[in-house]
């Protein structure tokens, strides 16, 4: 069973935690499935706003598939996010990631 397979398999016993479907999010991101990594992000960010290291992997797969105008958007609300949970990381990784698309 793969990595990929057995979370899904947890969190269709256990229900869907953030962590554990930003970790399947990962998972597809490394076997290059990216419109699959793109749902379970979009679906986190839509029950949970605040899990804000999700903004980051969301809005990098938006700008490798050539939809930058739709990361800026995802980026900056990350960092809205971030500067509301005061998490400077992250904050300074969003906005880092944004600069590289504007610059």
């Amino acid at each position: 069973m793969t990595r990929i397979e057995k979370l899904i398999q947890y969190m269709d016993e256990h229900g869907k935690e953030s962590f554990l479907q930003q970790a399947l999010a990962e998972e597809y991101i490394k076997a290059g499935n990216d419109d699959a990594a793109r749902n379970v992000l979009n679906e986190l960010l839509l029950r949970e706003s605040t899990y804000i290291t999700a903004y980051i992997h969301l809005g990098n797969i938006l700008v490798r598939v050539g939809d930058e105008a739709k990361a800026i958007r995802i980026f900056r609300r990350g960092m809205l996010e971030a500067t509301k949970a005061e998490n400077r990381a992250v904050l300074n990784e969003l906005q880092e990631a944004l600069e590289e698309i504007i610059y």
